[in-house]
Parts: C-alpha cells; sequence; structure tokens
C-alpha cells in the first residue's frame, strides 16, 4: 500500500475524530456549567447527586465507561445495536464524562471570585444575573482558561479510545494499517495529524486567553 493511500485512510479516520471532538465540546461544555450549578446548589439533595456524578465519571476509566455505553443494551436488555449506535454511544460517553472535569473546572473559578464583588454590584444596582455575566463570567472565564485548554487537548488524545467499541477514528485506522503493512508508519503519521491538531488547538486557546488579558485580576 503506497503512502497516498495510507494517508487517505488515516484521514477518513481523522474525520471521525474530529466529529467525536466537536461533539464532545459542544455537549460538555454547557453540560459542565448546569452540573457546576448542581454541585454548588445549596439544595442538598441535587449537590449530592451532582457530587456522586462527578466522582463516578472521574473515578472509572473513560474506556470502561464508553463499552458499558456500546455494549450495556445487549448484555442487559438483549438488544444487538448496529455501527450507528456505537457511534452515539461514543458520542454520550465522551460528553457526560467530559462534562464532569469541566464541572470542577467552572466551579472552582465561580468560588474564587471574591463574594465582595457581588456585594458591590448589588449597591451599584446589578441584579444577580447581570453580575454574573457582566461582572463575574468574564474573571472567571480567563482564570479557567489554563485548565480547561489542557482538559481540551487532553480531549483531542482521548478521541483514540473510541477504537475499544469499534468507531473506526484514526488511531482504530492507523492500528489496522499497521497490523496490514507489519509497519510503525500508519503509527508515526498518525501520531503527527495528532499533533498538528493539537498545535492548532492551542493556538487557537493562545489567542482566546490574549484576548482576555484586558480582565485583570
Amino acid at each position: 500500500m503506497d503512502f497516498s493511500t495510507t494517508m487517505g485512510i488515516l484521514i477518513s479516520g481523522f474525520a471521525f475524530t474530529i466529529q467525536i471532538f466537536l461533539v464532545t465540546l459542544v455537549g460538555a461544555l454547557p453540560l459542565g456549567i448546569l452540573v457546576a450549578f448542581c454541585r454548588m446548589s445549596k439544595f442538598k439533595p441535587l449537590a449530592l447527586v451532582a457530587r456522586f456524578y462527578i466522582s463516578v465519571m472521574r473515578g472509572t476509566p473513560l474506556m470502561l465507561q464508553l463499552m458499558a455505553l456500546a455494549y450495556g443494551p445487549y448484555f442487559v436488555f438483549g438488544i444487538q445495536a448496529g455501527q450507528e449506535w456505537k457511534f452515539v454511544a461514543c458520542s454520550i460517553g465522551f460528553i457526560v464524562n467530559y462534562a464532569a472535569y469541566f464541572a470542577e473546572i467552572y466551579r472552582s473559578g465561580i468560588q474564587s471570585i471574591p463574594h465582595g464583588q457581588y456585594e458591590a454590584a448589588a449597591v451599584l444596582g446589578y441584579s444577580r444575573a447581570q453580575t454574573f455575566m457582566k461582572i463575574v463570567l468574564p474573571q472567571v472565564l480567563k482564570r479557567i482558561l489554563p485548565a480547561l485548554g489542557n482538559e481540551v487537548i487532553t480531549l483531542v488524545k482521548d478521541t483514540s479510545l473510541a477504537f475499544v467499541i469499534g468507531v473506526m477514528e484514526m488511531f482504530a485506522q492507523a492500528k489496522a494499517l499497521a497490523s496490514s503493512q507489519v509497519s510503525m508508519i500508519p503509527y508515526v503519521i498518525a501520531g503527527v495529524i495528532y499533533w498538528v491538531f493539537n498545535f492548532i488547538v492551542e493556538m487557537v486557546l493562545t489567542r482566546i486567553e490574549k484576548h482576555l488579558d484586558y480582565y485583570h485580576d
């Protein structure tokens, strides 16, 4: 198999990698905010449920969670799921897992804002919603961006875990090519593609961080 054919197969797999990455961000970033507010809720049962959810998601391997979602319908209900379900299960698994990590990052950022800022905003006539959106949120975004960026970069690499449930993303394609060609070249090419994509993600995050520099702590 020539180099161009190998690249074509890996690029087709990378399209699945990008899909997993984007679907996870679109789903996990807002879900993480919801979980964070539940975690900080004064209603104890809700806070305990959110805390338990975060503990389970962070305390068990993502690979195990993906396998439970992909093969659970068959082992529990006897339902034979098709290839389409594997991608859906993969998306759900990544979203609920990363939402737990994002929630803790959001929580730490929100709780790092001095309570005096809320009181000062109230004196100036701001509502709680206005205080959060106009005063608190910009500061929170600046403070959590480095930690959030680390999780986003980790997500790019974690997409390779989808191979365990048969989703043919780039790592799965590289593994198949390496076996058929008896060569490490597909792994090397896949590694370079991961690195280039992560480099682009890092540049975007750096630009966003510089854009937020006008919010001084």
